[in-house]
């Protein structure tokens, strides 16, 4: 029998690079597996448990005061079995003990600190703790001991405690309705717009009166639909403001593309800098939906360049995309004295001093449009641009990249054409960029997550659509590398991680959702009918594994996959879309092609169900409003038949907003439909494809509307036409 529960860290054994991270802890971590919750019953102790991710600075910082430290080492090992979860492979573990988290104090985050019961019942919750105590809160070391002397002395107060913890955690993930209502009506955008505008921040844009601030796509979502299908005004300025806010501000990077995390304040200023696949994934799809909507030509620009960050940054060689950059990087040299060694620091690798800028720049003259510009000139230009000054916004007299003078007021300041300025701050940007990559990099956790992936898909297919095609082989290629190492065809099963050929973890609801939903984007666009054959295939799981009948509602976990305490449904769009809202969306989208398979009736299902929290805080899930809306609109669909769509479609649908409408690709002949019929394993032809086949040897397009439809149509504009009549 060993000394302690544990005899040794078992995380050297973990391909997750945020558990990596504490393989050479001295505390005797165990990943969350059978063998650990066995060994904290047989020794009747109870689970610490850590959840984190590699890009979590205040993780790190826990690391470092107390995971490190051997005294705090020797009573975890002695006193409890210490389990460390990486939130972005174990969601479900997350989500249920974060759930508590927030009921009990009001907030949560990460690290996430819980205590439990050897059976996994939650008892004390928390989130950062120093070692000793600091500013309000209590030191690790000595909460460890009170809990140890607790469940040794008031083991009765801890496990009642823990039943009431555990009653509500499943009250508030796992319980619907006893009675359901009727799916929300027409209403439900506008009461979700409404209450969007009144949370506004008129002043700097986005959501909330104080920092931090977060993106929240699915908000701007709900208002972007609101602008462009019913021509509210009001949505339509919110949603425009905030997307400049946050292109102009600290969240994006303005030398390398791609958003933050988050702002820590009020004008988007300064970022947490990490930088997730799923904020780079669900911005540009949003971007380059309001270039569609608006015409304006910065969204698309900063849409193409947060894809092109992606591609370059967080693309593995075979076209999956990795899931973060973290915040974190070593001190530059140019900002170290003699002798002094580099220290990890927040955004070190994105901050800028104006020497830096003017050592970038170099002594090349800019050629911009046809005036030389000098290095120290671009460099002034690049300052002023950016608002790089002496002291900086930032720590250490460096500054984060804001957008802080147009350029007519720096052409007039300078004398210069406003062409000439642009040209010159587009090759200043460049050397600043090379210069950058000289700098030592922030760490990148290379897991490929289903899930993410399935987001970015969607996010580029986007792009393909509205801005450059060449996009699609992007997104192609993603879910081919996804397809190929996370989906077993033979059992018909997707896994959610795969790290350097190593494949764990069964998908959740989000990886299934998410990646079918990328595919169907990837047949919208490109008329592959084996993306949306893999995009049905997923759904069918979904209702075999996670639709419950009797409760009405799709679960977050598999039926067939691990129990934990409670089953939690993901409602609510958090740091990415709610699974069950998305899932409702598509559902209805795929009912048009695979009509006898109930995916309709599911999604009409779930709306009932959860009507009444829709209503009541439509904000919190925006997804399932989307869902209700398009369900309450009717179908809306654009039948192209063609061999190939001709590019004059393709820049016409660019142009053209289609929020809830399904493009449905088929072939120009119905006698090439057999084998479409066959990917999709159905018998006859949906009707979203019969008797649309091309007329007279041209592209035809048909429009429906709510099961009304257009004449054939070889001109699309005319289709388009018949559908804002």
């Amino acid at each position: 029998m060993p000394a302690t529960p544990t005899d040794r860290n078992r995380l050297d054994e973990e391909a997750s690079p945020y558990l990596e991270q504490h393989a050479d802890n001295p505390v005797n971590w165990q990943p969350w597996d059978e063998e650990a919750l066995r060994t904290a019953r047989e020794h009747d102790v109870p689970i610490f448990l850590s959840v984190g991710y590699a890009a979590c600075h205040w993780c790190h910082v826990m690391e470092e005061e107390s995971f490190q430290d051997e005294e705090v080492a020797t009573v975890l090992n002695e006193r409890f079995v210490p389990i460390k979860v990486d939130r972005e492979e174990r969601p479900d573990v997350d989500s249920v003990y974060q759930t508590i988290c927030q009921l009990v104090s009001g907030g949560g985050g990460w690290p996430l600190s819980v205590f439990l019961t050897p059976e996994g019942e939650p008892f004390y919750v928390g989130t950062y703790f120093p070692r000793d105590p600091q500013r309000g809160r209590p030191g690790f070391l000595q909460l460890l001991n009170d809990v140890a002397r607790s469940w040794q002395e008031d083991r009765d107060d801890i496990e009642n405690r823990a039943d009431q913890w555990t009653a509500a955690i499943t009250d508030e993930l796992e319980s619907t309705p006893e009675q359901p209502g009727e799916p929300p009506e027409s209403d439900v955008l506008n009461s979700a717009m409404a209450a969007a505008v009144r949370s506004a921040d008129g002043t700097h844009g986005g959501f909330g009166a104080g920092g931090p601030k977060f993106p929240q796509p699915r908000r701007l979502d709900l208002l972007l639909r609101a602008a462009t299908l019913d021509g509210d005004e009001a949505a339509g300025e919110v949603a425009t403001e905030a997307l400049d806010a946050m292109a102009a501000g600290g969240l994006y990077d303005h030398v390398g593309g791609g958003f933050h995390r988050y702002a820590t304040d009020r004008e988007w200023t300064v970022p947490h800098f990490e930088k997730m696949l799923y904020d780079n994934a669900e911005l540009p799809r949003l971007y380059f939906e309001a270039a569609r909507a608006t015409g304006a030509d910065r969204y698309a620009r900063v849409a193409a360049e947060t894809v092109a960050f992606l591609e370059r940054e967080l693309q593995h060689p075979e076209g999956g995309f990795y899931s973060t950059l973290d915040a974190q990087s070593p001190t530059p040299n140019s900002r170290l004295d003699e002798g002094e060694e580099p220290e990890d620091e927040e955004g070190a690798f994105y901050v800028w001093t104006p020497d830096e800028v003017r050592e970038a720049m170099g002594g090349d003259p800019v050629d911009a449009a046809g005036v030389t510009v000098d290095a120290g000139t671009a460099a002034d230009l690049f300052c002023d641009r950016y608002g790089v000054e002496s002291g900086g916004n930032f720590e250490g007299g460096t500054t984060v990249l804001t957008v802080s003078a147009g350029y007519e007021a720096l052409a007039e300041t300078y004398g210069l054409p406003v062409e000439t300025v642009e040209r010159a701050l587009m090759d200043a940007r460049t050397r600043a960029f090379d210069a950058r990559a000289e700098r030592p990099r922030p760490a990148r956790d290379e897991k490929v997550l289903a899930g993410w992936n399935g987001l970015a898909i969607s996010g580029i297919a986007t792009g393909a659509r509205t801005l450059d095609p060449a996009l699609a082989a992007t997104a192609t290629d993603a879910l081919g590398f996804v397809r190929e190492h996370l989906w077993d065809a033979d059992a018909r099963r997707l896994k959610r991680r795969y790290k350097d050929g190593d494949v764990q973890v069964e998908g959740y609801l989000d990886d299934y959702a998410f990646l079918a939903k990328g595919a169907f984007d990837c047949y919208q666009v490109t008329g592959n009918v084996a993306h949306l054959a893999f995009a049905v295939d997923l759904a069918r799981v979904v209702r075999e594994e996670f639709w419950d009948e009797d409760a009405g509602t799709l679960y977050y976990t598999p039926e067939h996959g691990e129990g934990l305490v409670t089953r939690p449904q993901e409602l609510n769009d958090q740091s990415t879309p709610s699974s069950l809202g998305v899932a409702a969306g598509l559902f209805g989208e795929l009912d048009l092609f695979v009509p006898d398979e109930d995916f309709g009736a599911i999604t009409e299902r779930l709306l009932a169900t959860h009507a009444d929290r829709i209503r009541s805080s439509p904000l919190e899930h925006a997804s399932l409003v989307l869902a209700a809306d398009a369900h309450a609109r009717g179908p809306v669909e654009l039948t192209l038949a063609a061999d190939e769509v001709p590019a004059s479609w393709r820049e016409t649908l660019a142009e053209t907003p289609l929020l809830t409408a399904v493009v449905a690709p088929r072939p120009a002949s119905d006698a090439d439909l057999d084998s479409w019929l066959d990917a999709l394993g159905v018998d006859e032809v949906p009707p979203i494809w019969a008797n649309r086949e091309a007329r007279d040897g041209q592209p035809t397009a048909y429009a429906c509307r709510d099961f009304t439809c257009s004449p054939p149509q070889t001109d699309l504009d005319a289709a388009l036409d018949w559908l804002e009549n």
